[in-house]
């Protein structure tokens, strides 16, 4: 992978500019970051609902706002000069949404190890009865199937069922309101954690842009910041557990489909995650979107159509595979977060998103919300 935090391809996202009163719309040409708002494109979501977004990004007219690189060191929270661009969250008036346990091998190695209680011995076993009652490999069980039908019957029966599990392997996919337009953060911005968390990790995702019509149109990368505690309390906490100020990072940019990229190449995707801790913690981890048990085609599906309509279009976090465990201040005390860590989350297609753990209370407010950038693009003649 390149060392930039970008990759090639037809690139757009959002900045801030010094002397403009609203968010720029920005695309990235020979290592320059150039301002390609215009009348009727002035917002990610005029342009997603044109017809040909790759198109119009490709042949925009522009203004160069400077090295692409330099403006991408400059958005990091702590070193962020305010005279200087910065980039934001890629997304503007697109509803964020979120789907939830669509990977199904790791949830069912969860339930497995823990239902075992720590007994290798008793992992196996159970391992070895789920595969012999699916015949196959738990990559291959394809959720709302028959076999599904028969490892849910089974593992009622053995008193292990849950939620998740019905929404891991039942017929129909959890999505989920993840944040309000407007409220996501960008590459360097810091993401929040409530401050009644006290067991929380990252969840390093793709994230579709949708148009209204329901077509895919783009993808980049997303943290869809979790608190394990909340939820794990009563799946009626999941407002509190995703919802919170800054809890939702996107970027760095939406990367548009062209003859290059495609969906397929999202499905294809390797996405690293690396968390450094001001404490020297490092955790590192991977999650394939080869092995997600839901098509990113039915996720969307399942959350826009003929039930539920979005004027505006919508990004869709797809999920991950990742759930980390490694022991952080001690042995069985897995893994949780500490202020000043530093996420970064990157694959080759989309390139790298990079943000710092605050709490939610502590992040820059979210202040700016829809009505104040359409007053702001109409005194601007942009609408």
């Amino acid at each position: 992978m390149s060392t930039r935090h970008y990759p090639d391809g037809v690139l757009v996202g959002r900045a801030r500019v010094p002397g403009q009163a609203c968010p720029r719309i920005v695309t990235v040409r020979n290592g320059e970051l150039f301002d390609i708002t215009a009348k009727g494109f002035a917002t990610v979501r005029d342009i997603a609902e044109s017809g040909k977004a790759a198109e119009h990004v490709r042949n925009a007219s522009g203004t160069s706002l400077g090295n692409a690189d330099a403006i991408v060191a400059n958005s990091l929270a702590a070193s962020h000069d305010p005279s200087q661009p910065s980039l934001l969250s890629p997304i503007d008036l697109q509803s964020i949404k979120a789907s939830g346990v669509t990977f199904v091998v790791s949830l069912l190695e969860r339930v497995i190890e823990e239902q075992a209680r720590g007994d290798k011995a008793r992992a196996d076993s159970l391992r070895g009865e789920i595969l012999d009652l699916i015949g196959t490999d738990l990559s291959e069980l394809v959720p709302g199937s028959e076999t599904a039908a028969k490892v849910k019957a089974a593992l009622i029966e053995k008193g292990v069922w849950s939620q998740y599990l019905e929404v891991g392997i039942g017929p129909d996919a959890e999505i989920f309101t993840k944040g309000q337009p407007m409220s996501s953060v960008g590459y360097g911005a810091e993401v929040g954690l409530h401050p009644i968390s006290s067991w929380n990790n990252p969840e390093p995702e793709v994230a579709l842009l949708v148009t209204s019509k329901g077509e895919i149109i783009g993808a980049t990368l997303g943290n869809d910041v979790n608190l394990r505690d909340v939820e794990g309390r009563s799946a009626l906490l999941l407002g509190k557990a995703k919802d919170n100020n800054a809890s939702a990072s996107l970027g760095p940019f939406v990367r548009l489909f062209d003859g290059d990229f495609t969906l397929d190449s999202v499905k294809q995707s390797e996405i690293a995650l690396r968390v450094e801790g001001q404490d020297g913690f490092v955790l590192e981890g991977h999650s394939s979107m080869s092995q997600i048990s839901r098509t990113p085609e039915s996720l969307v599906a399942a959350t826009i159509g003929g039930h539920h309509q979005y004027p505006d279009g919508l990004v869709l976090y797809l999920g991950t595979m990742f759930a980390p465990v490694k022991d952080r201040d001690g042995a069985g005390k897995g893994f949780t977060h500490k202020l000043g860590d530093v996420v970064t989350i990157s694959t080759s297609e989309l390139g790298t998103l990079s943000n710092t753990v605050n709490l939610s209370t502590q992040c820059p407010p979210w202040t700016y919300g829809t009505s104040h950038l359409l007053r702001d693009l109409a005194k601007a003649d942009l609408l």
